[in-house]
């Protein structure tokens, strides 16, 4: 059995209530009731991020159903002044941060990384690391985690990494500089498994042979664009290039973390119906989405914990 266990939570919006529900059966399963215990490291990228860092707080799953449920359309809530300022999204992000803002500093205060109860990691995007030196300044992914050195973000406020892997391009304005983790890791698996086998952690360090990786998707759209040949500029790409990047880098990952773990690996990425588009506001289809989650065969997922977590 392995002694080293990762869950990994993906992005995508609102549709973080999927991941939720899928979480609450698996925990409800047989044998399965200390999942989250026998976890050592949690890791999401945007919504998923904000589930991991408030497991990792100790926020129990019902909580964190109700604020997708409840909370979700303080959230995505926008304005017709502020929709007229943006242009739509020519000009603005479609949403304010307002809401979540408020509401991550009400569940993690002054929380920071290092007081979290269990490891975490969350990517972001940093658009400009503001090195003194030209030639080494750049924009640059960013892993935000709380394992002990000198490479270490425990000081880090809980609220404000939230926000940073949140920040979703045209949807959200960057904080800080920093935006959604999605636009290179939106399935967080592989920067996890890299991250508990760091050479550099003091103590703690993972040895491959004795992870298991659970993966866990928000529901997979079945999206396509027809043709062969597409002529396309700016205009036309903008729309769908969002979309084709968080799932171009997804798929990735899960061949990348299939290969290193094999049976030891687990994707739980269910697919939503032919014809089904849920983009990462859809806060109005919450109830559609929790009826998905809830049909949903969790079979082959109970038979990997029970064999790795139990």
């Amino acid at each position: 059995m392995a002694t080293y266990r990762i869950l990994s939570l993906d992005g995508g919006g609102i549709r973080g209530i999927v991941s939720v529900v899928l979480m609450q059966r698996l925990a409800a399963a047989p044998g399965l009731s200390r999942l989250l215990d026998r976890t050592q490291l949690v890791a999401g990228t945007s919504t998923g991020g904000l589930i991991a860092l408030g497991l990792a707080h100790g926020i129990d799953l019902a909580e964190l159903r109700d604020l997708y449920e409840t909370r979700g359309r303080a959230i995505f809530d926008d304005s017709w002044l502020d929709d007229l300022r943006d242009l739509g999204r020519i000009a603005g992000a479609e949403y304010g941060n307002r809401g979540l803002t408020r509401e991550l500093r009400r569940i993690f205060g002054q929380v920071t990384l290092g007081e979290l109860r269990r490891r975490v990691l969350v990517p972001a995007f940093d658009l400009d690391n503001e090195a003194s030196v030209a030639s080494r300044r750049t924009w640059k992914p960013k892993l935000f985690h709380n394992f002990p050195g000198s490479d270490s973000d425990a000081k880090m406020l809980a609220w404000k990494v939230g926000l940073y892997t949140s920040a979703a391009p045209t949807y959200f304005p960057s904080v800080d500089g920093y935006v959604d983790g999605g636009v290179f890791a939106n399935n967080p698996s592989l920067c996890a498994l890299t991250q508990a086998l760091d050479r550099r952690t003091r103590g703690g360090r993972a040895k491959l042979e004795d992870v298991a990786l659970l993966s866990i998707g928000t529901g997979t759209s079945l999206v396509y664009i027809e043709g062969h040949k597409h002529d396309w500029g700016y205009a036309r790409w903008a729309k769908p290039l969002v979309s084709l990047i968080l799932d171009g880098v997804t798929g990735i990952a899960d061949y990348q973390c299939h290969q290193l773990l094999e049976a030891r690996y687990h994707r739980l990425a269910p697919v939503f119906p032919p014809g089904t588009s849920l983009p990462l506001d859809a806060v109005a289809r919450v109830p559609e989405m929790v009826a998905f989650a809830e049909s949903v065969d969790l079979g082959p997922t109970i038979e990997f914990l029970r064999r790795h977590w139990a």
